[in-house]
């Protein structure tokens, strides 16, 4: 069974094209930029344009940012394993509701009996404790 998830794994793989060293470095130097200039300019330009001009700005160069970053080595990697996880969760059998009340119902149940129990133990435990201390000898 390990061996065909694992035949089947090497099947689906796409190669991935990594960038060179360094193109993926000015890639992730014009992320850094983008986001100090989202940061510096928003402070720099506070008195000169209203909030909402300056948070379309900010939108903008941080959409840029995100975008260089998502087109690094990393950034492939990254989206490659959303979309993976994307089909992963359409996969998963989810509870109905029914099973989901049931569930619920039982933990807090449990919980219940639990929390029951403990209060007991601890009761009777600071009982001995004070019987305990109390005496003189």
């Amino acid at each position: 069974m390990a061996t065909e998830i694992v035949d089947k794994k090497k099947k689906t793989e796409e190669p991935m094209e990594d960038k060179s060293k360094g193109l993926n470095t000015l890639l992730w130097v014009l992320v850094a930029v983008f986001f100090a200039a989202a940061a510096i300019g928003n402070v720099y330009f506070q008195k000169v344009y209203s909030a909402p001009v300056r948070v379309i700005g900010m939108a903008i160069v941080l959409v840029l940012a995100f975008v260089f970053a998502a087109i690094t080595n990393q950034g492939t990697k990254a989206r490659h394993f959303f979309k993976e996880a994307k089909n992963e969760a359409r996969k998963v059998v989810w509870p109905t509701r029914s099973e989901t009340r049931q569930t619920t119902l039982i933990v807090m149940g449990v919980t219940v009996v639990a929390s029951l129990f403990f209060w007991a133990t601890d009761s009777i435990i600071v009982s001995i404790i004070n019987f305990l201390t109390d005496l003189r000898f």
